[in-house]
């Protein structure tokens, strides 16, 4: 069975990458705005969910990924800051509170669904100005929810980081995903043997 990764995201290409599984990756074309008041766990589930079903129609003999992460502080929405001074706000926000990233995934053959939310509860430190603006330069982490990227100096924002997938944080939970490929039938562990 072939797999696709619902994505363009390099960095979740990157991580399915890690499983030595063959694969491609299909940008699904979705609209995704969160609906009145859908929670922000109910929104990454859902988009996870319609980014693969939005690819299985042309490819209906391949199983298909679809992932999601949503950002949230105190239950609202953090989205990602597209520029050094939305990410500048956003990480002075952020200092010294408690963020829970929604890491949600589905696998899909067009007849049966996994769907499963991985948190990560991150604590950032206190930050100063400083750290924020020599932070953001050097990694730029615009097109990234919450404006850090712990699988790089994003994680020396942190003060801790909780989570049953140490994955998850980057967009894609490996643990979860060999788990339902196992249930498909991949067995990331044997595959090609």
């Amino acid at each position: 069975m072939r797999l696709i990764l619902a994505s363009s995201s390099p960095y979740r290409k990157e991580m399915l990458e890690r499983l030595a599984i063959p694969f491609t990756t299909v940008a699904p074309a979705i609209d995704e705005t969160p609906l009145p008041g859908e929670s922000p766990t109910a929104l990454a589930l859902r988009l996870s969910l319609a980014k693969a079903m939005a690819v299985i129609p042309a490819h209906p003999d391949a199983l298909v990924i679809g992932s999601d992460q949503v950002a949230t502080i105190d239950g609202s929405p953090i989205g990602k800051p597209g520029d050094f001074d939305r990410a500048r706000a956003q990480l002075k926000q952020l200092s010294g509170q408690t963020v829970e990233f929604h890491s949600a995934l589905c696998v899909t053959d067009g007849q049966r669904h996994e769907i499963n939310d991985i948190v990560t509860v991150c604590r950032f430190r206190n930050l100063n100005d400083d750290e924020i603006d020599h932070y953001l330069r050097y990694e730029q982490p615009y097109d990234t929810a919450g404006s850090a990227k712990a699988e790089s100096l994003g994680i020396a924002l942190m003060d801790s980081m909780q989570s049953d997938d140490p994955t998850a944080i980057i967009g894609l939970p490996l643990i979860a995903l060999s788990h339902m490929l196992r249930s498909f039938g991949i067995n990331p562990l044997t595959y090609g043997k």
